[in-house]
């Protein structure tokens, strides 16, 4: 399949199956995130893989769009890990922590197993819940899951945007 095949047929899953997912995918989405690239590939992304009961249940009291899948990261960035750009001090640990996240998906994807990036959550809470280091910053959570049979694209999902309203050229 082609890149733009996988990124057409990906959707936001918010119904799971159950199924756990085999160690081995979760391997290949890991490995995709440390594949990404980041600012100076300083690789400042420090991820939270919850996958047990305790964990899972955990993570309730940091969202409620957990959608009971069967698996979750919390993708955070280390602050005295990233790069920061010298000129107006802006750290690049977010966006590196979404290049990680958006590569994560795409493998996920192609391993079958749908996925979901949440950003209605409370890093508070997180950093509670999960005793997070001073220094990591909670960026998103990403539930993933074998879909559900149910599970669909949202109404939206065949909305693109017009190129010619995003792409200006000189």
């Amino acid at each position: 399949m082609n890149f733009m095949d996988l990124a057409k047929r990906r959707y936001s899953v918010r119904k799971f199956q159950p199924t756990p997912i085999p160690e081995e995918s979760l391997q290949r989405i890991l490995d995709a995130g440390c594949l990404a690239p980041t600012a100076k590939n300083l690789q400042p992304q420090r991820i939270l893989v919850l996958k047990s009961a305790e964990a899972l249940e955990q993570l309730k009291q940091v969202t409620p769009c957990h959608f009971d899948a069967p698996l979750a990261m919390l993708i955070c960035y280390d602050t005295e890990a990233c790069w920061t750009r010298p000129e107006d001090q802006k750290p690049s640990g977010d966006i590196d922590a979404s290049i990680v996240t958006t590569h994560m998906i795409f493998q996920a994807e192609e391993e079958g197993i749908g996925s979901t990036w949440v950003m209605k959550f409370d890093p508070f809470a997180a950093r509670e819940v999960f005793q997070l280091p001073a220094a990591w910053e909670p960026t998103a959570v990403l539930v993933m899951g074998y879909p559900a049979e149910t599970a669909h694209p949202s109404h939206l999902h065949e909305t693109y945007a017009d190129p010619d309203t995003l792409i200006f050229s000189r």
